[in-house]
């Protein structure tokens, strides 16, 4: 493997579209191709994090935007950086691009969302994973809610135009953003187009506001 800063993969995307499923076979494709992997998830694992993931069925708006935003930074201090400086493939499930959907859509505003996650680390690749809404509700149907954001049939078409917008403010970032159309995909070929996007050498950009 090579040495020196590691790379951050960053996956969002509606729930139910395969994210999970998704980042492991992307991890298997990533450690056979002899990267050390790292696969974390926002929130994160700490008690903190769980609280977090907890609260945002009841918890609304700022307070909850803010909670994430916390979360996110904690975790980039004392888990994302560290392994990155190791020399580490970070594969991270859900990311600024999730807050600039699902938190939008409990009514924050993308400047103020923007300004409460001031200091996040551009990743070398964030991916945004779409499907046909369709395709992306008979997935939920099989797998079950798991937040209330995916109760509403109508939230998954908004999910999926909200990604669309927020793809240009993340450019705006310096933001490398591949999309994948999973409709008709499986994981391993999800993974296999995940994997070739992978830029050569990482980013080494850490903006210190991503206020606008």
């Amino acid at each position: 493997m090579t040495t020196g800063r590691g790379v951050l993969i960053t996956l969002d995307g509606p729930g139910g579209v395969g994210k999970s499923t998704a980042i492991a076979a992307t991890r298997q494709a990533l450690t056979a191709g002899g990267r050390t992997v790292l696969a974390a998830t926002q929130p994160s694992p700490t008690p903190f994090g769980q609280a977090v993931r907890a609260v945002a069925q009841s918890m609304r708006g700022r307070a909850l935007a803010l909670a994430v935003a916390a979360d996110r930074l904690h975790q980039q201090e004392t888990e994302i950086r560290p392994a990155l400086a190791a020399g580490r493939t970070v594969l991270l499930d859900r990311y600024l691009p999730s807050t600039l959907v699902l938190q939008r859509a409990d009514g924050v505003p993308v400047e103020d969302l923007l300004a409460m996650n001031a200091g996040v680390d551009v990743p070398d690749l964030s991916v945004i994973l779409f499907a046909q809404a369709d395709t992306v509700l008979r997935r939920l149907a099989h797998r079950g809610t798991r937040h209330r954001f995916e109760t509403d049939p109508a939230s998954t078409q908004r999910e999926i135009d909200l990604y669309q917008e927020a793809i240009p403010h993340l450019e705006a970032l310096g933001y490398r953003i591949l999309t994948v159309d999973a409709t008709d995909l499986t994981p391993t070929e999800v993974a296999a187009t995940i994997a070739s996007a992978l830029p050569s050498r990482p980013a080494t950009v850490i903006h210190p506001t991503n206020a606008r």
